[in-house]
């Protein structure tokens, strides 16, 4: 298992030590800004955070890939790395983690701005997005049936559950 997780700059780093570091580095104002979690924004506490963040797994795996994209700076892998949880994903050999990437307010604005703008014209245009070498993604089951032709996925056999979730 060691040999798998050589090359994770997640393995054996403790949430507390990940996330003392983005706070020694960005603070709780740009954390928040770019994460857009309250437990950076309101009243924010090292203890509090990290007992949302340890409740709360979609949070924490927010923070963990923000910690490896933006503070580490690795690489971004292809699409079937982003279908494992951050702890899961592996890097080449070789490649090390690069100066944490400089975050302001105002440049998270921008980034979200232009976020913004590339998806209104992706939607304007009728365009999808490419993921890893020109794949397309995964489709759910509900686009799955709008492409076929049903509106919607046929009900459950189950009184207590008629929308079959």
């Amino acid at each position: 298992m060691i040999e798998l997780q050589q090359n994770n700059p997640l393995h054996g780093l403790k949430l507390e030590t990940m996330v003392t570091e983005l706070v020694d580095f960005y603070d709780w104002k740009i954390l928040y800004a770019a994460l857009r979690l309250e437990c950076f924004n309101t009243n924010p506490s090292m203890e509090a955070c990290l007992k949302f963040l340890k409740k709360t797994e979609w949070a924490r795996e927010r923070v963990e890939s923000f910690y490896l994209y933006r503070f580490k700076r690795m690489p971004k892998g292809s699409a079937a790395q982003f279908e494992l949880k951050p702890r899961e994903r592996g890097f080449a050999d070789g490649i090390v983690p690069r100066k944490p990437q400089e975050l302001t307010i105002e440049l998270i604005a921008e980034m979200r701005a232009k976020a913004t703008a590339d998806y209104e014209a992706m939607k304007k245009n009728n365009t999808r997005p490419k993921y890893g070498k020109d794949k397309p993604r995964a489709q759910d089951g509900y686009a799955q049936n709008k492409r076929s032709g049903s509106k919607r996925p046929a009900p459950s056999q189950d009184p207590n559950n008629p929308w079959g979730k």
